[in-house]
């Protein structure tokens, strides 16, 4: 079967992502087309069975795919477990929140698997596919993932300092995101993964209450929506709320009309809008929520070839949360 013109302008871009991150001779889209031909269905039919249990899900398996990737690289190692000896990512401070269920998830996928083609799709791959699937799922782009990674020895807690925290501004995060290969328009189309999923009080918390001397909340948040977040979030809550309350569900653009009218949940969020070319891309993507979708496809793609471990490197775990 042919592709689709969407499909082939899709293609393209993955084409070009991965030669600007000159790893267009180790990952390949159709990795598996002969090794494990099943493996990215067996993957959708699984995460379908998720969804249907618990309808958010897939925004913390794209959340994880995302902390994978800038720690150490997408090479699977937030799945290790702890040991007595070692404090593992899944364990660092910036993953606590991330779902029990969400490595379940990875567990039953990586049970399949082995039973299908033993020992042939490494848990980083897997994670990129949900990552692709979920985004579709929620009303996203089904973009092309190329596929070959190897999965990582290595995990530690404290390595999770590459994440950035809710915290940061523009300079912080344009710095982090550059250090990773990523433009600032793949931060900004990065940053619409916020269009899903929820968050826990404790990461917004500051901008509610003491904010400085001179004001009670961030002057940058709409007072309505803080007066509704301090509602859903009493001092010292740490209960959940919605990161995109119009749409919560949806993958859209409704993000960036959020950040237009001054109500990005966290200061990483809001802080886009504090500079001329950020806050233009802000706009477009706003107002044009197909140019959105395509410019994050484009950006999962090039953040899931950060640091790969590819060919004889690495290992192909048999089970994601131990080191073989």
């Amino acid at each position: 079967m042919g592709l689709g013109r969407g499909e082939m302008s899709l293609a393209i871009i993955v084409v070009l992502c991965l030669s600007a991150m000159g790893t267009e001779a180790n990952l390949k889209v159709g990795f598996y087309s002969y090794s494990c031909p099943k493996a990215e269905e067996i993957i959708q039919e699984e995460l379908h069975k998720a969804l249907q249990e618990d309808k958010g899900i897939g925004s913390d398996l794209l959340r994880m795919h995302f902390h994978d990737c800038f720690v150490r690289g997408c090479d699977g190692s937030l799945f290790i477990d702890s040991t007595k000896d070692n404090a593992a990512e899944k364990d660092g401070k910036p993953n606590e929140t991330v779902e029990d269920e969400a490595f379940e998830i990875i567990d039953k996928v990586k049970e399949r698997l082995e039973a299908e083609c033993k020992g042939t799709v490494s848990c980083a791959d897997m994670l990129a596919f949900l990552a692709r699937d979920s985004v579709a799922h929620y009303g996203g782009v089904h973009y092309p993932v190329p596929a070959g990674r190897r999965d990582g020895r290595i995990s530690r807690a404290n390595d999770t300092i590459d994440l950035p925290p809710p915290t940061f501004t523009l300079g912080n995060l344009t710095k982090l995101f550059v250090s990773k290969g990523l433009s600032r328009d793949d931060m900004v189309a990065l940053s619409g993964a916020h269009t899903i999923g929820i968050a826990h009080c404790e990461a917004f918390s500051d901008r509610l209450y003491n904010f400085s001397q001179t004001a009670k909340a961030d002057p940058s948040l709409d007072p309505k929506y803080a007066a509704q977040l301090r509602s859903e979030c009493p001092p010292k809550s740490d209960n959940e709320v919605n990161m995109d309350p119009p749409s919560p569900l949806t993958f859209d653009s409704s993000y960036y009309h959020n950040l237009l009218v001054n109500r990005g949940l966290f200061t990483s969020d809001q802080t886009l809008m504090s500079k001329h070319g950020t806050s233009t891309l802000v706009k477009r993507f706003a107002r044009k929520p197909a140019l959105f979708k395509k410019k994050f496809a484009a950006a999962m793609v090039k953040m899931g070839s950060i640091g790969v471990l590819t060919g004889v490197q690495g290992e192909v775990r048999t089970n994601c949360r131990v080191v073989n």
